[in-house]
């Protein structure tokens, strides 16, 4: 039988203090090593976490006397980000800055029957345009309705940004302007994937 797994989504600044309080309520850290994936915590109790940086170092390794040290930093560094995300009712696009958005541009689908998304398609990819077109960043992150998200981008006014450096998409709710700035808050946290012991 696999064991649950469970994400969650935690700031650079926070990190210590989660590690603190997942390590006490697990009996302790028994290991900490460094993986492809991300640093790995290895607990008394069997459980794992794999603590995931939000983007590779790209010539920018973080800095510290230690891998928590080290992640913390790498993930604090400011980065900037183009987002698309899309759900069969709406669309958000915007650039954000250190997990702040910069701009934005949010808007639905209305009264249009469910299996004709052209519309919606072209209304995001110019809407898109439009907000990348005006603001410099350096990766693409997506979330969603995966067929959306690679329809709008396969768009001629957006199809240069797909050339940009990826962050693993989300799984976000109906795109609106709150679901925008969690999801840029959530793209420039550290990403943490736990497995429960069996």
């Amino acid at each position: 039988m696999t064991s649950p797994t469970r994400f969650t989504f935690v700031p650079a600044g926070r990190l210590d203090g989660w590690v603190e309080r997942f390590s006490s309520a697990h009996g302790g850290c028994d290991t900490l090593t460094d993986t492809d994936d991300g640093v790995r915590l290895n607990m008394k109790d069997g459980t794992l976490a794999v603590l995931s940086p939000p983007w590779p170092d790209d010539g920018r390794p973080g800095k510290g006397p230690d891998l928590l040290h080290r992640l913390v930093s790498l993930a604090s560094q400011e980065r900037t980000m183009g987002i698309v995300l899309m759900r069969r009712g709406g669309y958000a696009i915007g650039v954000a800055s250190s997990g702040k958005l910069q701009a934005h541009k949010c808007g639905g689908k209305h009264a249009q029957p469910k299996k004709n998304n052209s519309t919606l398609i072209l209304k995001a990819a110019e809407d898109g345009s439009r907000v990348f077109s005006a603001n410099t960043f350096e990766y693409l992150a997506t979330g969603g309705d995966r067929e959306l998200v690679k329809a709008v981008l396969s768009e001629s006014v957006l199809r240069a940004y797909t050339l940009r450096p990826r962050i693993d998409p989300l799984q976000v709710g109906e795109p609106n302007l709150a679901v925008l700035s969690k999801a840029a808050a959530d793209f420039a946290s550290i990403r943490v994937r736990v497995t429960d012991s069996q």
